[in-house]
């Protein structure tokens, strides 16, 4: 499936969780945790989530390189196909995510989605995509919220990818995302909470062809 369609999995219980993965399996092209649920059911879950499709932990690594290198080989063991990290703890915590995590792909975040987003990481969002690109990183994180940061960072990182959340809930447009140069668009609460999952997804995943 190439639907260029990400799956933000906030749920914390886990057994719907489970559910919804099973249910955009197949629609989806990856699913993306954060620590809500890894926090609520723990880590085993991204091994059982890898079950129904990739798996990227979202964990917004920012710490010294050792930790961070703790952070990304524990995830990547249990199955995760890609860790994101931040980019402004520097070239040095950066280089150890992409040495700790083998085959699996690490995405730098480049500015957040939320309004607040605008407040640090987008002053400085160009000089982290630049350090990602030095740093060999396999993409970035832009928002859907700001298409014409999408298309600022496409400018800078070339072929590389980026993943764009912020669709649905935060009022970003999938087709927005993808027409601005984002290869994936993420959405979470539109989906997840959706009494129809599948057919959210599947919604979003229509959109996102109109403008391929």
């Amino acid at each position: 499936m190439d639907s260029r369609l990400i799956l933000a999995l906030d749920e914390t219980d886990g057994e719907k969780a489970l559910k919804v993965a099973e249910a955009v399996s197949g629609i989806v092209d990856a699913i993306k945790i954060n620590w809500p649920l890894v926090l609520s059911e723990g880590p085993a879950m991204i091994t059982k989530l890898s079950e129904y499709s990739d798996v990227i932990c979202d964990f917004k690594v920012a710490d010294i390189p050792n930790t961070v290198r703790l952070i990304v080989e524990n995830a990547v063991s249990r199955g995760a196909s890609g860790v994101i990290v931040h980019a402004f703890t520097g070239e040095d915590s950066l280089r150890e995510a992409v040495d700790a995590a083998g085959d699996a792909d690490i995405y730098a975040v480049t500015e957040m989605s939320h309004p607040g987003g605008r407040m640090f990481t987008a002053l400085h969002a160009e000089e982290m995509a630049r350090l990602g690109v030095e740093c060999g990183v396999s993409g970035f994180i832009a928002p859907a919220t700001r298409p014409e940061r999408i298309a600022a960072i496409r400018e800078i990182i070339g072929d590389l990818r980026i993943l764009s959340p912020g669709v649905g809930a935060q009022g970003g447009k999938a087709s927005d995302a993808i027409s601005a140069g984002a290869d994936y668009a993420i959405v979470g609460r539109a989906i997840y909470k959706s009494e129809d999952p599948r057919a959210s997804a599947e919604m979003f995943a229509a959109d996102i062809r109109t403008v391929i």
